[in-house]
């Protein structure tokens, strides 16, 4: 694969950053998850737009302007010769000393990487592809609140979401449930949640602690235009675990039912019809849409 660093598109091999990065130390800095179908980048404009909101937020200057950093993503794509891709830009703090103070890095490092290879590995060979579901459990971590981190920041420190990945591996299931502070409702360990009851659409708002996630706007969209009420709501397990249907949404691996919480069956324990419906309609509005890789 051909990766971009720092102005520069080199192999793989020669993709290396310095172990005194404060990405590499610290966990400092950001990033995104873009998707490409069939030679279009969907959604590129918002995911820049978060990639630069993110920046702005943690105050990162990245050394790229916004239309330089959209050409960069392009141009990775189109140097490994993929249509179909997933794309992960990602902005560090920088080479600097030892120590936390961001002061001392002069210039941030910038990297995308392609891949074709689109999904999430746990959903390889079909195992919890969306015809099937997957099972999640609610983590005994609490998210990060906006007194802490801002969720909308989306940064390269982890860690609280990948000890409760730890946590749903260890019971067996694929992925954890996050709550704030308050006990609601805010997301997975990488994906945005949704909850369908009484044929009304559900989602945690933003200022519970979910992540502004571009699929996530989409699938909210593309529900009301299908004449669902579609909204942003505090939800708590109670509302899950009685509720009709549940999903999650990202950029990697779209949608994916969730068919079990807490070893408890939502609705009939299979995927939904409502959210099979909206996994179509999202399918069909990424591959019509986007920014073209290829000219011609």
């Amino acid at each position: 694969m051909i990766v971009y660093l720092n102005g520069k598109y080199v192999s793989e091999e020669e993709a290396c950053v310095s172990v005194f990065d404060h990405g590499f130390l610290y966990g400092d800095g950001i990033f995104e998850g873009i998707k490409a179908y069939d030679g279009r980048i969907f959604a590129l404009e918002e995911h820049v737009d978060r990639f630069f909101e993110s920046a702005q937020s943690i105050q990162l200057e990245l050394p790229l302007n916004r239309d330089e950093m959209k050409e960069a993503i392009i141009e990775t794509v189109r140097r490994n010769h993929l249509r179909d891709a997933y794309i992960r830009p990602v902005a560090s703090r920088g080479k600097g000393a030892l120590g936390l103070d961001p002061r001392s890095c002069p210039m941030a490092t910038v990297v995308i990487i392609v891949g074709a290879d689109t999904r999430h590995p746990e959903d390889a060979g079909g195992k919890f592809m969306v015809g099937k579901g997957i099972k999640v459990i609610t983590s005994a971590l609490r998210r990060n609140g906006p007194d802490i981190l801002s969720p909308r920041v989306k940064s390269t420190n982890y860690l609280n979401n990948i000890l409760a990945k730890l946590q749903a591996a260890a019971a067996g299931v694929q992925d954890a449930i996050l709550l704030n502070g308050q006990g609601f409702v805010c997301e997975l360990t990488g994906n945005n949640l949704f909850a369908v009851r009484k044929s009304r659409v559900l989602t945690p708002p933003i200022w519970s602690g979910a992540l502004d996630g571009v699929t996530r706007r989409t699938v909210l969209r593309l529900a009301r235009e299908a004449g669902l009420d579609a909204v942003e709501e505090p939800l708590t397990l109670h509302d899950l675990y009685t509720g009709d249907e549940c999903f999650s949404t990202a950029t990697r691996s779209e949608i994916v039912p969730i068919v079990c919480v807490d070893g408890r069956p939502i609705g009939t324990g299979e995927p939904g019809p409502i959210t099979m419906r909206l996994a179509g309609a999202f399918l069909e509005f990424a591959a019509r849409e986007g920014t073209p890789i290829y000219h011609g």
